[in-house]
């Protein structure tokens, strides 16, 4: 299968820049980090792609089977580095892209100079003394809601996502994008999304890397950064002045800026 037709491939920036591979989280597709682009491509190559099932991916190429777990995504991430040749790479996940990063990173890390965490969670449930801001009875409640009404559970908890009530419009943006993606896809995505648990994963990442985080976010609170800051070996922590899982939406020109930094640090 052709990887650039199954993840919507797409270049913008300086086609002699260092590549900047951006990847989206659950519910959204590509089209989100458009108010960083600019920003980015001045300096870089910037990759955007949609993950299977998102945005104008191919919908076909989607199998329950491989997508049952996040390593599905990640082998996608690779996918497209081998198939494009791509090296020296600085992947920015957003959210479970993050997560996909991490998976990615270490299991060829001579693909990447460098990865960015946005808004990362290993882990969304609480564990003994782990602290991922939800019970197990929180998520459970929260993917029977998706399941018996996903649009109703879009329109209700994309503003809570997105955080910034005095803005609706990023809540609105966000609900819209939720209800493009294929329900079916959506409810198996999000599943896979906040039950996965990739802290061990974390120590395997060897290149340098950075966690940006929201000064407030209802869905990855600073102490998951902290987490992960932590348990990633050289990691760097910079908290955002921003509110809301999406600060490439809400603090764009804040975001797009500490992303650049790194880049032009580790290119």
């Amino acid at each position: 299968m052709d990887v650039r037709a199954r993840n919507n491939i797409t270049f913008t920036g300086r086609d002699d820049g260092p590549v900047v591979m951006l990847a989206h989280g659950f519910g959204c597709d590509q089209n989100m980090w458009r108010q960083v682009t600019d920003r980015l491509g001045e300096q870089s190559r910037v990759l955007l792609f949609d993950h299977v099932g998102a945005g104008h991916s191919d919908l076909t190429a989607w199998d329950e089977d491989r997508y049952a777990t996040l390593d599905g995504y990640a082998r996608d991430v690779l996918e497209i580095c081998r198939d494009l040749d791509l090296r020296d790479v600085i992947f920015v996940g957003h959210s479970v892209s993050a997560m996909i990063g991490v998976l990615a990173v270490a299991e060829e890390p001579g693909r990447f100079a460098g990865l960015v965490l946005l808004t990362p969670s290993p882990c969304y449930i609480d564990q003994g003394d782990y602290r991922g801001g939800f019970s197990r009875a929180d998520i459970d409640e929260l993917l029977d809601s998706l399941d018996s009404n996903y649009l109703g559970w879009s329109a209700s908890m994309a503003p809570v996502i997105m955080g910034n009530p005095d803005r609706p419009e990023l809540g609105q943006e966000l609900t819209t994008s939720f209800c493009r993606t294929d329900p079916t896809i959506a409810k198996a995505f999000a599943r896979v999304t906040f039950l996965s648990d990739q802290r061990a994963d974390l120590a395997r990442v060897t290149v340098p890397s950075l966690v940006l985080q929201s000064a407030s976010d209802a869905i990855a609170p600073p102490e998951v950064g902290a987490y992960v800051n932590t348990h990633i070996p050289g990691s760097r922590l910079v908290t955002l002045d921003a509110t809301g899982h999406c600060p490439q939406l809400s603090a764009p020109q804040a975001t797009a800026r500490a992303i650049a930094a790194f880049v032009a640090e580790h290119r």
